[in-house]
């Protein structure tokens, strides 16, 4: 199953879905409830840009940790302008993706842990349960838990940016 930049996005804004009720969350897919927080535009456009939200509003589950608008806006000028163009759709899954996880992992679960996961983009990035919250590779989980009907949502302040793969040796 691939993940794209509409998953990312998707998650973010259920992240974002501090005023939706519980009961509501839980009702509403991981698109739709980050699409009704409000502050996960960017991410929700990039998830439809990179084709993402088909798979994001499928079964699952999934865990997403969803960067927020000001989130993108730190990144460095045009960067979002840039990613958004149809000729970069594939870095853009690809980043998305690098913000999503198979199974729904609800803070609790990490707690007290370090552990290092594997994305749906294929490399891993590093959750550390072991402070006060939640840190996703440099990035804080900033509100968490956010239940919808096919995974959790996890808002986070930064976006995550794949590692460069290594060119191979021959």
């Amino acid at each position: 199953m691939t993940l794209g930049f509409r998953s990312f996005v998707a998650g973010a804004l259920m992240l974002g879905a501090l005023s939706i009720s519980a009961t509501a969350a839980r009702a509403a897919d991981i698109v739709d409830t980050a699409v009704g927080a409000g502050q996960f535009k960017t991410l929700v456009a990039a998830a439809k840009a990179a084709g993402v939200v088909p798979v994001l509003k499928s079964k699952g589950p999934f865990t997403v940790f969803a960067p927020t608008d000001a989130a993108f806006a730190a990144l460095p000028p045009g960067t979002v302008e840039d990613l958004l163009k149809p000729k970069n759709r594939g870095k853009l899954a690809a980043i998305l993706k690098y913000h999503v996880i198979p199974g729904a992992v609800k803070a609790g679960d990490v707690a007290g842990k370090k552990l290092s996961v594997k994305t749906a983009q294929g490399q891993k990035v590093d959750v550390d349960g072991t402070m006060f919250g939640v840190q996703v590779n440099d990035a804080h989980v900033v509100q968490a838990d956010i239940v919808a009907s096919n995974g959790v949502i996890h808002v986070i302040d930064k976006v995550l940016l794949p590692p460069a793969k290594a060119p191979k040796h021959h």
